[in-house]
């Protein structure tokens, strides 16, 4: 029987595809006394026996030939402004493009997520994700440009090429496979799903109705963010949360206390005293109080402010400690001064780590793709982006990093052709390898192997927040709070 796609033992070296059955891989036998193929080696063998075959040396040779239809295909994407939350037409843009190259099933969703899928034949799905909406300077910069986007030599240069050029790759590397597949008469085992999601800027929004929808079949999540020069099994948590604290306004002269300037500035050095106990550069773990707010003028005290708090950890279990800490040091702070403090969630990124996730085929078959490409892919554990939803679910996702242009949320923003067509190779070859193989679930039944402390119930946001009058397990409901209002533009 051949592979499990994300089980975590080693893979064994005889892996074949349901696509080419007659791989003189498959059945083979160790010699005795042999040790077992590491999970690289096995990945090294399964994508040189992929290579071999016409049909997906057919599809590479189609991602080619579309290179030029790529170019425009992305300059119609950048020339439509779509900032978070506003993506409905680059979203109808895309599902145009999934109807023409034969996707079946397409639509856009009321995130709007642009979906559509290549049928399989196991009821399972290996789903991929690129970005749609755009940073809002990005969107800016858009508006003021004074035409579309420029191709000199292999850039794209204009605002909104950058992200896009995930969406045109992945779009690219899914024509590739049809033709692959068409070549060789035949279906993937698993549905291969092509998801251009929504609001991730301002809380994974898209990522969240995906992860919902395809939870209970994905056997894995493939994030498109670049050329695969780095892959993500990991997720780093990252809970931003404003502070607020309110109390008696007043001219100067009938000042005095309470007064919400002592509340907050009390509860900053309280929590940036104990802060400088809790980093820890092996979990990641930080915690940064970066802006305060209050008041408009001298001669008065404030009614309100607040100021905010970022804490972050590969170890879910450090940041709800974290912030069962700081529901503490608020309480005290809130009865020594008497300024009522409360916390309101401003963007929750959820995070986990899967036991022997380095290890699983999705993450070592990309890592080949990558040495096959010219380049020695790093591995990390803190990935940040839409990823994150599946992995704080239990469910194997990575996150393809890499290059694909610079200069984002700039007038001179540009994306590289050829890093978009690497990133098109890259998702072609995964789907080819990974979604033709009979997988079964990475974890038990209803994914019992959650990360550790993550609430999966996703669909947020918490209906109260925290303040000091609150216990402080309810910290716990954190991972499951949708963010608001945020803009994620460098975790």
């Amino acid at each position: 029987m051949i592979q499990r796609l994300l089980r975590l033992r080693p893979l064994a070296a005889a892996a074949a595809l349901l696509l080419f059955p007659t791989s003189p891989l498959a059945g083979q036998e160790r010699p005795p006394g042999a040790l077992p193929a590491s999970p690289g080696a096995a990945a090294e063998a399964q994508l040189q026996d992929a290579l071999s075959r016409p049909a997906v040396q057919s599809g590479l040779s189609a991602i080619d030939a579309r290179t030029e239809a790529t170019v425009e295909l992305l300059r119609d994407l950048a020339l439509i402004v779509s900032p978070s939350g506003q993506e409905a037409e680059r979203a109808a843009r895309v599902a145009e493009e999934m109807r023409r190259i034969g996707l079946s099933d397409v639509e856009v969703d009321d995130s709007p997520n642009a979906i559509g899928r290549i049928p399989g034949r196991s009821g399972r799905a290996l789903v991929f994700i690129s970005t749609l909406d755009d940073l809002a300077t990005v969107a800016e910069h858009r508006r003021a440009a004074d035409g579309p986007p420029v191709l000199r030599g292999d850039r794209l240069e204009g605002p909104g090429t950058n992200t896009s050029s995930i969406t045109a790759a992945m779009l690219a590397a899914a024509e590739g496979m049809l033709h692959a597949f068409g070549e060789a008469g035949t279906t993937p085992e698993h549905d291969l799903v092509f998801a251009a999601v929504a609001q991730e800027e301002t809380g994974l929004v898209g990522m969240k109705a995906i992860y919902a929808r395809y939870r209970d079949r994905a056997v894995g999540f493939v994030d498109i963010l670049g050329d695969g020069r780095s892959v993500s099994y990991g997720a780093l948590g990252i809970h931003w949360w404003r502070v607020e604290g309110s109390g008696p306004p007043g001219h100067s002269l009938g000042g005095g206390l309470p007064n919400v300037n002592q509340g907050l500035a009390r509860a900053v050095d309280r929590i940036l005293t104990e802060a400088a106990h809790l980093q820890d550069p092996e979990t990641r773990t930080v915690v940064n109080v970066a802006m305060l707010r209050s008041g408009e003028v001298f001669n008065h005290k404030p009614a309100e402010g607040w100021f905010s708090l970022d804490i972050r950890s590969l170890e879910a279990e450090r940041i709800q400690a974290i912030e069962a800490r700081v529901a503490d040091l608020l309480a005290g702070v809130s009865d020594e001064t008497g300024i009522p403090l409360r916390l309101e969630p401003w963007q929750i990124m959820p995070g986990g780590q899967l036991p022997g996730a380095r290890e699983a085929e999705i993450v070592q078959t990309s890592a080949a793709i990558g040495r096959w490409m010219g380049f020695e892919p790093t591995l990390s554990n803190a990935g940040s982006s839409n990823m994150n939803v599946a992995i704080a679910g239990g469910t194997p996702a990575i996150g393809l990093g890499g290059e694909r242009g610079g200069d984002r949320g700039f007038v001179s923003e540009w994306a590289s052709v050829e890093a978009m067509m690497r990133s098109a190779r890259h998702v072609f070859l995964l789907g080819m390898l990974l979604g033709d193989v009979a997988a079964q679930p990475f974890h038990h039944g209803n994914h019992e192997a959650r990360a550790p402390g993550v609430n999966l119930t996703v669909e947020g946001p918490s209906s109260a927040p925290w303040s000091s009058s609150s216990p402080p397990h309810a910290f716990a409901r954190s991972s499951a709070i949708v963010a608001r209002n945020a803009r994620a533009a460098d975790r």
